[in-house]
């Protein structure tokens, strides 16, 4: 099993407020999303924390990171302490050169040579502390998406008003995804369910992320950002299974940062 971290985004959000904010935040000006300090270490170093104390039955060895011409360096000073992380570079230097997430994905797997199951991880992204990765991983071995080329994701339920923010999807009694949609209207649906950035691909389905490229390569740079949208290509092809967690922090804006240290301080 590898393990792929998304880390290519430009946070321009962010940037954005704390540039507005710099008097106070001096020290977050110009520092990459996953790296920001979050309970006295990097976000990123906390998941690397969860992947350590995995079981070696699992055998998790391979941990690559997708970044930007512009972090790269900092990502660079950060691996120091973790041998076991490769970096790819995705070549670009702004946000308008960005090739999406979904893309990303693509690369690491291209440059890699990946042809295992595939963890997915969202970079500016953590779980609450009851979230067990080794647990997760458990049930993607003992689901049945497994051995027919699927996947499987955690979701939450989120609020009425936070479904125009989020990826929602609708599920069976089986916890199978029958649908999903991107930042639907609270009226459109009657799940709360909503899909992070963390998917476990099994190496069935992996082919289906260059086939959704390829359908999608004429179309913006939106079409493939949002790896929500591979979610629902795949979904409408293989079984992709969810487990529900109770919830997570994303790092978009200074106030989700702000949230997120707050929760997690020491």
């Amino acid at each position: 099993m590898k393990v792929l971290i998304l880390a290519g985004g430009y946070g321009t959000r962010l940037a954005r407020d704390l540039e507005n904010h710099a008097d106070a935040y001096p020290h977050l000006v110009g520092v990459a999303k996953p790296l920001l300090p979050v309970a006295g270490q990097p976000l990123i170093s906390h998941w690397m924390d969860m992947l350590r104390q995995c079981p070696q039955t699992y055998n998790i060895k391979e941990i690559y990171i997708v970044v930007n011409e512009a972090f790269r360096g900092q990502f660079e000073t950060w691996r120091s302490d973790y041998p076991e992380v490769e970096l790819v570079c995705d070549g670009t230097h702004c946000n308008e050169e960005r090739v999406g997430a979904v893309g990303c994905i693509e690369l690491g797997m291209r440059h890699f040579s990946i042809h295992d199951d595939l963890v997915v991880i969202g970079g500016d992204t953590l779980f609450r502390e009851d979230f067990n990765l080794t647990d997760f991983l458990e049930s993607f071995h003992t689901s049945p998406c497994r051995e027919v080329g699927g996947a499987m994701a955690p979701c939450y339920k989120c609020k009425d008003e936070d479904t125009v923010k989020l990826g929602i999807v609708e599920v069976d009694d089986n916890e199978q995804v029958t649908s999903f949609l991107e930042k639907p209207s609270p009226h459109s649906t009657a799940s709360r369910l909503a899909c992070p950035c963390f998917y476990i691909f099994s190496s069935g389905c992996l082919e289906l992320i260059s086939q959704f490229l390829e359908e999608k390569k004429t179309g913006p740079v939106s079409d493939r950002d949002a790896t929500g949208l591979f979610i629902k290509y795949l979904s409408s092809r293989r079984p992709v299974y969810v487990k529900e967690i109770s919830g997570r922090f994303d790092v978009g804006n200074l106030q989700s940062y702000l949230d997120c240290i707050k929760h997690f301080k020491p």
